[in-house]
């Protein structure tokens, strides 16, 4: 199984840089549909646009409409729930426009994955009440065969790098939702996105992985000369016998 991840597009049509986001978001998609073979399914794990607005919306959904696979989109921290349930739910049968949360599971086997919602009121920052710790279980137990993978746009995790080690705005919060994915001894890898550079870590036994922002003017930390002014994504593979990889993919380029 492949599972191509796109994250941190952040579109946002008042900024200098808009039309490079765009373009950047433009050419890892051409990327994707230019792979052989085609992704299973693509996951956007939020920060889709930056200011929330459904204009911005509307230039992601047609850029994403142009995608030879089916997508899952998230909630990052600057994105609207409203907005994006409003732009994206007619087309995106796995989202609940009446729902509090932007949560899911889908079937795709061998795997379930679980979309995670940890947007917070509050901050930048990511959060996880015990109503979403609910679901979360729930998500779960409803299927109890297959492994699951789950995406979150905050990783729930210590990063050693970068202006924060910790990108949830209570500790205890993010310390449950750890014990809510260590629990069920099935969550075999965690996606995330967010801090804008790559990073991987872990939750007990559990691989997380964090890729960088497509934005290009936004990327944090260092790049190899073939980066440089080049969109990435990740691209992660699944195989029973196997487990989880994930490769780094330069938009046009070779993967590194």
């Amino acid at each position: 199984m492949i599972i191509a991840q796109i994250t941190d597009t952040h579109i946002a049509l008042d900024s200098p840089d808009a039309d490079q986001r765009l373009r950047d978001f433009s050419r890892v998609v051409d990327d994707i549909n230019s792979l052989d073979p085609a992704p299973d399914v693509i996951v956007h794990t939020g920060d889709i646009v930056h200011n929330g607005r459904l204009d911005e919306y509307a230039e992601a959904a047609a850029i994403l409409a142009t995608v030879r696979a089916p997508v899952c989109v998230m909630a990052g921290n600057k994105d609207d729930r409203a907005n994006l349930l409003e732009t994206f739910s007619p087309t995106h049968h796995h989202l609940d426009s009446d729902s509090p949360f932007i949560d899911y599971a889908v079937e795709a086997s061998p795997l379930r994955l679980i979309m995670l919602d940890t947007l917070s009121a509050a901050s930048n920052k990511g959060d996880f009440c015990a109503a979403r710790l609910e679901r979360l279980a729930a998500m779960i137990d409803a299927e109890i065969e297959k492994p699951i993978a789950v995406f979150a746009h905050h990783p729930p995790i210590e990063v050693l790098v970068g202006p924060d080690r910790y990108h949830f705005e209570d500790l205890d919060a993010m310390r449950a939702l750890q014990d809510a994915l260590t629990r069920s001894g099935r969550v075999i890898q965690l996606v995330c996105g967010h801090v804008h550079r790559p990073y991987t870590g872990h939750i007990g036994s559990i691989p997380v992985s964090i890729a960088t922002c497509v934005a290009t003017t936004l990327r944090r930390g260092d790049y190899p000369a073939p980066m440089q002014g080049k969109p990435v994504y990740a691209l992660h593979r699944y195989e029973p016998d196997v487990g989880f990889s994930t490769e780094t993919r330069i938009a046009g380029l070779q993967s590194l």
